[in-house]
């Protein structure tokens, strides 16, 4: 979806990358850039969040954990996880349990403010670890609750964090951002990119 076939990507990989995820939204965007990677999901479990846990905390420790158990088996290999949340007045939302679940979740964004945020972990490199993370403001427009239901129906939330893909289908939901577009889809490319230079990754195609 974000892959320009006649784009090369200004970036090439210096070594190799494994992308900790199995999003495909993540994958397009990273494979967009030009970098070459493989794909290996974390086997890693995401422990629920905790009533009170600080959001930034746990998107961290899930991405800090997921990265670390593929570099465990891949010892020679740069490894990047995350992990994407919504926030809403301090709530951690995941990803839906059920399509009922997904109606609830939208159903008490839709006409509200909302926080997006993305952790990331790279392991394997030769400062042992690196953590960064985004944060997005978002404003989901009021819906009626037979469009949020039609919506859920065709299948799309029910993978996603807060039930609604902002690259999708959900789209239409969404009135008003501040900060990354791609830390909302799921990965902050603006700010992927320079650390994986700094850290020596990848580099700048001649």
């Amino acid at each position: 979806m974000f892959h320009n076939a006649e784009c090369t990507g200004p970036f090439q990989t210096s070594r190799t990358l494994i992308l900790a995820s199995a999003s495909p939204r993540r994958r397009e965007l990273l494979a967009a850039a030009g970098v070459k990677f493989s794909v290996e999901p974390s086997r890693a479990q995401e422990p629920p969040a905790e009533k009170g846990q600080e959001p930034l905390g746990y998107a961290s420790e899930n991405a800090r954990i997921k990265a670390l158990e593929v570099a465990s088996r891949f010892l020679d290999a740069a490894v990047i996880g995350a992990d994407t949340i919504v926030v809403l007045e301090d709530k951690i939302l995941g990803k839906p349990s059920s399509p009922e679940h997904a109606v609830e979740m939208l159903s008490s964004l839709c006409g509200r403010e909302h926080t997006v945020i993305t952790a990331c972990c790279i392991a394997g490199i030769n400062s042992g670890t690196r953590m960064f993370h985004a944060q997005t403001r978002v404003w989901l427009a009021a819906q009626d609750s037979a469009i949020i239901e039609a919506y859920v129906a065709g299948g799309e939330p029910l993978d996603k964090a807060g039930s609604y893909a902002v690259q999708g289908c959900g789209a239409f939901m969404v009135s008003r951002l501040e900060g990354s577009y791609t830390n909302v889809v799921g990965f902050p490319m603006e700010m992927v990119i320079p650390v994986l230079l700094e850290e020596g990754v990848i580099s700048v195609r001649k």
